[in-house]
């Protein structure tokens, strides 16, 4: 009758929630410092009373020293004056949290690279969580992180453009770079912004072509957001997963790369990939609007992929990277050689 109750099935949810509640409380804690029970209770959603009944649990908390009974030094341990009279709590004594593994000063810095990434993405601008975050890792790590920040390729001025394009329903007009080097004008109703590794893209319907097209938006110069709305089309008009398209005027181009690295040509549609000997390499097909358009791919699989054929597409790379290293003073003599 009681198990029909469901009040003994209840009792593992609470103590599960008890110990989550501890377990989220006892790092917060540490990271203010020194916090009032009513701050406590709002961030957490708690009443000030079960706030207070939580603290007097953790000093009745800890981990069993060597003679395997909970001494005074084995417990947490508070300011029970300040707890008692100002109903505020200071942990004066933590057990087993120094002991806890940190992120190095490397690794720190890393996530901090990628987070700060993050906050550049449109959705992520307006919330303060991030900024916490990249504080804490900083205070939290075994050594003070390296000072780092990520470059945004784009300024926001062209993306902020395009954002207000796509939430106003308004059409986007620009003048583009294309593949082949040649400047177009565009008028396009924006379906999509999204990013692909340091680089955004607008995916929309181009009126030029009469069909979906992807714009890269660092070749986008001279946007505006027009004054006509954006045109109404078919309603089975979808847009594909991937963010590249195959065209007729498409050439195939043979790559070769480790077999562990094709996942980062999936967006490129691979084809006809044949592994070669044990496996550890694979020989792949890539359909791309132009030959320079393989100037960006190989940029960002240096060393990975090699241009296999056609010819003209392995002269028009080769002749890209050496025209790059004879950059270098002192490396023209090499760039004749290679």
């Amino acid at each position: 009758m009681l198990a029909a109750t469901g009040r003994p099935a209840a009792q593992p949810r609470v103590a599960g929630d008890q110990l989550t509640l501890l377990l989220s409380l006892v790092p917060y804690l540490i990271d203010q410092g020194r916090v009032t029970v009513s701050e406590v209770a709002e961030h957490f959603g708690l009443t000030p009373e079960r706030v207070r009944g939580l603290v007097s649990l953790i000093a009745l908390s800890g981990i069993p020293g060597e003679t395997h009974q909970y001494l005074h030094g084995d417990l947490f341990d508070i300011l029970w004056d300040e707890f008692e009279n100002n109903d505020r709590i200071v942990l004066t004594h933590q057990v087993a949290i120094d002991d806890s593994p940190r992120f190095s000063a490397r690794e720190a810095a890393a996530l901090i690279a990628g987070l700060q990434y993050l906050s550049a993405l449109p959705h992520n601008t307006d919330t303060d969580a991030i900024a916490s975050l990249m504080a804490k890792l900083t205070r939290g790590a075994s050594a003070p992180p390296t000072q780092v920040a990520v470059a945004q390729r784009d300024a926001g001025t062209t993306r902020d453009i395009v954002q207000t394009s796509l939430s106003t329903g308004m059409q986007v007009e620009f003048d583009y770079l294309n593949a082949r080097g040649g400047q177009e004008h565009r008028l396009v109703d924006p379906l999509r912004i999204e990013s692909v590794d340091s680089d955004w893209y607008l995916r929309g319907w181009c009126h030029l072509r009469e069909a979906v097209r992807t714009f890269r938006l660092d070749r986008m110069s001279s946007p505006r957001v027009t004054a006509a709305p954006r045109s109404t089309h078919p309603a089975d008009l979808l847009l594909p997963d991937t963010l590249f398209q195959a065209s007729a005027e498409d050439i195939d181009v043979r790559l070769e790369l480790a077999t562990a690295a094709l996942p980062l040509l999936a967006d490129y549609h691979p084809e006809r990939s044949e592994p070669i000997g044990s496996g550890a390499r694979t020989r792949t097909t890539l359909r791309v609007a132009h030959a320079h358009a393989l100037k960006r791919l190989v940029t960002g699989l240096a060393g990975i992929v090699t241009v296999l054929e056609p010819a003209e597409s392995r002269a028009v790379v080769a002749d890209w990277a050496a025209a790059g290293l004879a950059q270098y003073s002192g490396n023209e003599s090499t760039s004749e050689e290679g």
